[in-house]
């Protein structure tokens, strides 16, 4: 190929990476002029207030309930209440909540740290790369953990991580009884290492909910019924999380190499969206709208669904699949990928 043909070559990439660019950027001004990138204060104010007094409500109901099994129940409460919320600890570190970077940290530290023990500052940072190259092996670190996305990942696997690969689909709903740990486990040791921006205030709060938790479950309750109590409340609050997350991306595209596709390509393919009303919609924090969430990281939770039926029409326009399912069908399609991944390897021997 000559030099002149090279130039072409080049010139027509670059002009087809500078029309798909513009096509985000006419979905994009849609979007703002519909207003949907505005901050929802209200919303988010009430969100708050409910999600604040359910957590305080649940803590005085295990205070007044006292040494009892019926405790399990209210581990089962607890452990919604968090995952509600580690989705305000979400939007707040998407910016979604305030105009300034400031306020939203204060609300993720406050959400997160405090209410949960999840760090903010490693949560986010984790996330943003999540967010920058979705489903893409090797950058994405939600596409790099215990599961395999891809045939090519899973003949990476050996001893333990092979079985976990080859059996992915049928351990998938018992490791996430685990992922409450893991969260726990990946903030401490990211603030103990100093790995986030604010560590020191971070660990601060860190610390006051695990000896705060801690503390009041053992003075309450009889030990047996404070480590039964701890595994109902932080095994189904990982369940929550991971059941939230699993239809979003899992049996989607997947890539691997970073900004192969434009940004707007790279969101929507390898985004699910559920369909399922007001239920769907608070069950799983607005996640739902994943494909409109990775487009637009910073638009407020209740626009998003309002900015559903634009994305919808413009990806029809340009001729983008859009895909949207079910609750229950979107985690048939992601088992349904697992499993074949899975199978993909020979029986371990």
């Amino acid at each position: 190929m000559t030099y002149l043909e090279l130039d072409n070559v080049a010139s027509g990439d670059t002009a087809k990476r500078s029309q798909r660019g513009s096509e985000y950027s006419e979905l994009i001004r849609q979007v703002r002029q519909a207003g949907l990138l505005d901050r929802g204060l209200r919303y988010y104010a009430v969100r708050i207030v409910i999600t604040l007094g359910a957590l305080v409500g649940g803590w005085a109901a295990f205070v007044l309930i006292g040494d009892s099994w019926w405790q399990l129940g209210t581990a089962v409460f607890l452990g919604a209440v968090f995952a509600q919320l580690a989705f305000l600890g979400h939007d707040a570190g998407h910016q979604q909540v305030f105009r300034t970077k400031q306020a939203n940290h204060l609300l993720g530290m406050i959400c997160g740290n405090l209410g949960i023990g999840v760090s903010i500052g490693w949560w986010t940072g984790n996330h943003n790369r999540h967010h920058a190259n979705p489903n893409t092996e090797g950058a994405d670190p939600d596409a790099m953990g215990v599961l395999a996305f891809s045939g090519e990942r899973a003949t990476t696997g050996r001893g333990l991580r092979r079985f976990i690969f080859r059996y992915q689909a049928w351990l998938f709903f018992p490791l996430l009884l685990l992922e409450g740990g893991s969260l726990h486990n990946k903030s401490v040791r990211a603030v103990g290492q100093r790995a986030t921006p604010h560590w020191g205030r971070e660990a601060v709060l860190l610390a006051v909910h695990v000896i705060g938790y801690l503390a009041l479950v053992f003075l309450v309750l009889s030990p047996g019924k404070a480590l039964a109590f701890i595994a109902v409340q932080q095994g189904l609050f990982g369940f929550y999380m991971g059941c939230t997350f699993a239809p979003n991306h899992k049996g989607m595209e997947v890539l691997h190499t970073p900004g192969a596709l434009d940004f707007l390509r790279r969101q929507v393919l390898t985004s699910r969206n559920v369909r399922g009303g007001w239920f769907v919609d608070v069950a799983l924090g607005g996640l739902n709208y994943q494909i409109e969430h990775h487009l637009f990281p910073s638009m407020p939770r209740p626009n998003l669904r309002h900015a559903r039926p634009i994305v919808i029409a413009y990806c029809a326009k340009i001729g983008v699949p859009y895909c949207e399912t079910g609750l229950f069908e979107s985690y048939a399609q992601a088992l349904r990928h697992l499993n074949t991944v899975g199978k993909s390897l020979a029986a371990p021997s």
